[in-house]
């Protein structure tokens, strides 16, 4: 752990996670109502789109997906260059009063257009809000147990995801699908922007960090981070499709996970805790993911990773009973856990901190373009070939996605070590 300090407006500035505990379980906990707000449209919007607004194309009703991957993108992109310019604690603020209108107009949505509005909005808002709170924690811990942090991080956005699931569909089950879930937002809403403002800014341990490490790569251009994590850069270019890919699969996930289920005559209580078992999998089992990154590496965590979602969504397509999607749903859950956390290390380990932040926004901006392109992928095929053909398409591209992981990468945590 890293433990060097400087004076910083009076506040001694120091890396390592002991030392920031406080102001990393805050951002722990902001994270996790980050996850919620996402996490309360999640088993109810498709049912939404097909009762109430009657889209009866698979991809007219994952076109919330779309909208919400490219606003959300684009604002990752936006977030990691601002937060290198202008600091990060303001992008958190700028997020939250962004995702305030959001569960008001999903209450109140006279047509399916005011759906789209309300998810672009929101993927505006994530954008700005989860890439801010993985930046921060970054800086805080510094370079020792960077995959530690972002399991922690993962962990408390993902379980936030899979509680809103499971309560919006409890609710919607007993008092319909508009407006009561949407109740739970306003408050997701209050309380995270209300824990925002007692956060301090993290600029300066990045700042502190980068006085350890080799400035002969310190000077980037914002279009040199942009080629070096899409292009340049072997492992970095390695993560940026691997990340589009886990969100593609998770897009599908998100879009026809609900609507094969409802196919198969489950109700709606069951359907919320189908769509909860996947990113609490995910979010629980990051806490040991992460952490195992820091001991054995991150390059086949990463490619075993993307081999274990294959083989949970080839399980939900084949699967007619609440016991075979649980069971899918699961194994989806770990090997997301796997790969996740992972990812967001390799950036960690490889980008100088000078534009660390920068990087992870290119990066951030590729995998959540994988939402549209899951959403477009999975709506087409479904109207093609039915729900379980294209959930079956999805694992194919995602196995093919381990095998490039598994060719084309390095291992990164030894130049961790020998950068720090």
């Amino acid at each position: 752990m890293t433990t060097a300090s400087v004076p910083a407006n009076g506040v001694a500035v120091q890396l390592g996670l002991r030392e920031n505990l406080g102001q990393f379980a805050l951002l722990v906990v902001v994270n996790a109502f980050v996850g919620a707000m996402v996490g309360m449209e999640r088993s109810i919007l498709p049912s939404i789109a097909e009762q109430e607004f009657q889209l009866a194309a698979r991809t007219a009703v994952l076109s919330f997906i779309v909208v919400f991957g490219l606003t959300k993108a684009v604002a990752n992109y936006v977030a990691g260059r601002a937060a290198d310019r202008l600091g990060r604690k303001q992008l958190l603020v700028a997020g939250w009063l962004v995702a305030a209108p959001v569960p008001f107009v999903l209450m109140w949505a006279p047509s399916w257009n005011w759906v789209l509005v309300a998810n672009a909005l929101l993927g505006v808002s994530q954008g700005l809000t989860w890439s801010t709170t993985v930046i921060m924690k970054v800086d805080l811990v510094g370079p020792r147990q960077r995959g530690f942090a972002m399991g922690i991080n993962e962990f408390a956005g993902y379980v936030a995801v899979a509680g809103a699931a499971f309560a919006t569909g409890w609710i919607a089950a007993r008092q319909g699908l508009r407006p009561e879930p949407f109740y739970l937002g306003v408050g997701f809403v209050v309380i995270g922007l209300l824990l925002t403002l007692v956060i301090r800014d993290t600029t300066s341990h990045a700042a502190l960090e980068s006085g350890h490490r080799n400035e002969a790569d310190a000077g980037l251009t914002a279009r040199a981070v942009f080629w070096q994590t899409t292009f340049r850069d072997r492992d970095l270019s390695s993560v940026s499709p691997a990340g589009l890919v886990n969100n593609l699969n998770d897009g599908m996930a998100w879009g026809l996970f609900p609507l094969f289920f409802a196919a198969a005559r489950m109700d709606f209580a069951q359907i919320g805790a189908l769509a909860a078992i996947y990113p609490a999998t995910w979010g629980v089992v990051q806490l040991a993911t992460g952490a195992l990154s820091d001991r054995i590496g991150r390059k086949w965590l990463i490619a075993a990773g993307m081999w274990v979602q294959t083989a949970g969504i080839a399980l939900v397509a084949a699967s007619d009973a609440f016991r075979g999607f649980a069971a899918g749903a699961a194994l989806l859950g770990l090997g997301t856990a796997m790969v996740y956390p992972t990812l967001l290390a390799v950036i960690g380990d490889v980008a100088h901190p000078r534009w660390r932040a920068s990087s992870m926004g290119v990066y951030r901006l590729w995998r959540d373009v994988g939402y549209a392109a899951g959403a477009l992928l999975a709506g087409v095929t479904a109207d093609l070939l039915g729900l379980a053909g294209a959930m079956q398409v999805v694992a194919g591209v995602t196995f093919v996605s381990g095998l490039v992981a598994a060719v084309r990468m390095h291992e990164t945590l030894p130049r961790a070590d020998v950068r720090a």
